[in-house]
């Protein structure tokens, strides 16, 4: 598969040298989130919050109203679940009474797991078709994410897997990207982040990475086209040239 020219445009010649005084041309590495942007894993992360929420004799959150609540890991999920989408109550649950919480998530989210999400449209034709290296950055902890992956059959397509628990900080933080650069050994100005809310742009932006977003995922409820990112698709094959 060859990009395309909105694509290519934002990898201009010449690239200035890399730290090792080499030349740098071109994209070189692709920085994928999961949630939103390769997966629709909202119907199955709304039944493990609803059967969490049912076995404390709560009401049921829906997907709808959960779909507005992912993008920044399993506890901050569960926090807002437990304050009805109220930020602000969310974050002031201490740490120590979402344990009880999360046990029974996960208890319901790893058994959904070993069924493969739904995947959007164009996404394992990109996968399989692009063969730059591919790195996963997701706020998923590790627990969810390799089965997922496994189930998937995309543990292949991917040369390195960054997830929630993995570092010290997680998106919307630069880290996990600038960490991905530095482990696959390609600077900043040759990589591309790929994803569907502000947290993945704010992320890239920060790390002065180029950005593309896509249309469809979650993003809280709101246009994704307000994070500015540098290409809005609403499929990854848009950004492959037509034959």
């Amino acid at each position: 598969m060859r990009f395309a020219d909105s694509l290519q445009a934002l990898f201009p010649e010449p690239r200035c040298p890399d730290q090792n005084g080499t030349a740098q041309n071109g994209l070189g590495l692709l920085l994928f989130d999961l949630d939103g942007t390769l997966i629709n894993s909202v119907p199955d992360l709304a039944a493990a919050v609803d059967a969490m929420l049912q076995q404390f004799g709560r009401e049921p959150a829906g997907e709808e109203r959960v779909s507005h609540w992912v993008g920044n890991g399993a506890d901050q999920l569960i926090r807002r679940a437990l304050a009805d989408g109220d930020e602000a109550a969310a974050n002031a649950f201490p740490a120590s009474n979402i344990q009880p919480w999360r046990d029974a998530f996960d208890q319901a989210y790893l058994a959904a797991l070993h069924q493969a999400t739904g995947v959007y449209p164009g996404v394992e034709a990109f996968l399989k078709g692009i063969s730059l290296p591919k790195v996963l950055i997701t706020n998923k902890p590790r627990l969810f994410t390799l089965p997922l992956l496994e189930s998937l059959g995309w543990s292949q397509y991917f040369s390195l897997v960054l997830c929630g628990d993995d570092l010290a900080e997680k998106k919307p933080s630069p880290l996990p990207l600038l960490h991905a650069c530095h482990e696959m050994k390609v600077s900043t100005d040759n990589a591309l982040m790929i994803g569907d809310s502000r947290h993945d742009i704010g992320a890239a932006k920060a790390a002065r990475i180029k950005t593309v977003a896509v249309s469809y995922g979650y993003n809280h409820g709101e246009s994704i086209a307000l994070s500015q990112p540098d290409l809005l698709v609403d499929n990854l094959l848009q950004l492959v040239a037509s034959a």
